[in-house]
């Protein structure tokens, strides 16, 4: 399993202490998955435990395996396989629908009084043709790979002083927080770049980011909605701030472009702010974390580094297999209703259900992608963005109409730090085990430290 071994290769760059805490943390997880998914009742449940924040990826062959079409104490359904979830993407709009004004009301009965809430509602994904369509269209005119890629000397720029801000402490010998100083820093300086801001304005925003995000948890209290719906308010704040701005002076930046399609089309008010906060919360903690994920399989399993070594389709063979061994995002977050009954895996979900998909499981799917838990970016060579070499799916980024905008974005900063990172640092080893966020939803970091091999 992958797992093992890329525990197993990083430990040698670890005290023995941590290299044994790491082993028997292993042993622990596998203990748990037994125990645990003998009568699973709530997947949701079993993904935040501390085993699965862990590794999540023993439970969920066990559900792929066992219970694919899985029915949480909730009522929600989650589908594990890949084939199911590939499906149930392509048929979000035949099949399945957005969810209704009431069904709102129902799964987020604090709505009403609820800034955060709210917008979360009115967001893109939740949207259904033709509304999706029209707003779909509006930015994806905008947001093109092209426009990305005329990006890439700014994201060139960013990695390189970064980098270089980091050096004097590593050639001290001393530890740096990489996820910190680098993978996290990176693309909110991108994000700022791109929505023409100042730089130190990105700082200031992104530091109510997680209590947006903590509010907006199934299971958080007043206190933390109320917290999410201040730190709102100041991010609808600045950004109409930033709108008259642009209004008077526009750019090349995508909120001048929205701003320009909000003035010559048909998008509200109401719609672009919602579109902006959208994109900032979406902005930069799911591309931080596959930052991270890429450093931890560089150090994993240093026989694949000489992809980074390549030519650009070489990295971006690496770059594929790193989003699909480690999806940043496990699980869709919005909800999908069955228009109908539908029959999948000897399971009848009804209809009006709220049926979830999960990701990182499809992208584990030994039917999908053979051998799925070894890191080989071979499956990904010469290939399509997200095609592997068998003309499977990467689920990462979803598929169908809410297929994520900011794909190409991602895949661009990844492709201009992993290279650099190889290049800058070739003896990299971890300075002690990386901490991750108590998070069911995102597999994201709090601390990844590294320092220089001597």
């Amino acid at each position: 399993m992958r797992g093992r071994r890329r525990e197993s290769r990083s430990s040698r760059n670890l005290p023995p202490r941590l290299a044994r805490a790491g082993q028997i943390s292993q042993q622990v997880t596998k203990m748990n998955v037994q125990e645990t998914t003998a009568a699973c009742r709530d997947a949701f449940a079993e993904l935040a435990s501390p085993a699965c924040i862990r590794d999540p990826y023993p439970f969920m062959r066990w559900l792929r395996e066992h219970d694919p079409v899985h029915r949480a104490a909730s009522g929600l359904f989650l589908l594990s396989r890949h084939a199911d979830i590939y499906w149930a993407l392509k048929a979000t709009g035949d099949a399945f629908r957005g969810p209704a004004p009431d069904e709102l009301a129902r799964d987020f009965p604090r709505a009403a009084t609820s800034l955060s809430l709210n917008l979360l509602a009115s967001t893109l994904a939740m949207k259904d043709p033709p509304t999706h369509t029209r707003l779909r269209r509006l930015i994806s005119r905008d947001f093109t790979m092209r426009q990305i890629d005329n990006l890439r000397p700014s994201i060139a720029r960013i990695v390189a002083a970064r980098l270089d801000g980091m050096t004097p402490a590593l050639e001290r010998g001393e530890a740096v927080d990489l996820h910190r100083e680098f993978a996290l820093a990176v693309p909110m300086l991108v994000f700022a770049e791109l929505f023409g801001m100042p730089q130190d304005d990105i700082f200031g925003l992104a530091a109510g980011i997680g209590a947006i995000v903590e509010g907006l948890g199934p299971h958080a209290s007043d206190p933390q909605l109320a917290a999410a719906d201040a730190a709102s308010a100041r991010v609808l704040a600045y950004f109409g701030d930033l709108i008259q701005r642009k209004r008077t002076d526009l750019r090349h930046d995508i909120v001048s472009m929205l701003v320009g399609a909000h003035d010559a089309d048909t998008m509200s008010d109401a719609e672009l702010m919602s579109m902006l906060w959208g994109m900032l919360l979406g902005g930069f903690a799911t591309t931080a974390a596959t930052i991270d994920h890429a450093v931890l399989a560089m150090l994993a399993c240093p026989e694949q580094r000489h992809w980074l070594q390549g030519n650009t389709v070489r990295v971006k063979a690496f770059v594929e297999e790193v989003l699909r061994c480690d999806a940043p995002v496990l699980f869709s977050p919005t909800p999908r209703i069955a228009q109908r009954d539908i029959a999948l895996g000897g399971v009848v979900i009804p209809k009006n259900a709220d049926v979830r998909v999960l990701n990182a499981a499809g992208n584990r799917d030994p039917d999908a992608f053979a051998d799925p838990d070894r890191f080989d970016p071979a499956r990904f060579y010469g290939t399509s963005p997200g095609m592997s070499t068998d003309g499977k799916i990467m689920l990462s980024f979803g598929h169908g109409i809410h297929f994520c905008p900011g794909a190409q974005l991602d895949r661009v900063q990844l492709a201009e730090s992993l290279p650099r990172i190889q290049a800058c640092f070739p003896t990299l080893a971890l300075a002690e085990q990386p901490i991750r966020e108590p998070s069911a939803f995102l597999r994201t970091f709090r601390a990844l430290p590294v320092r220089l091999h001597a």
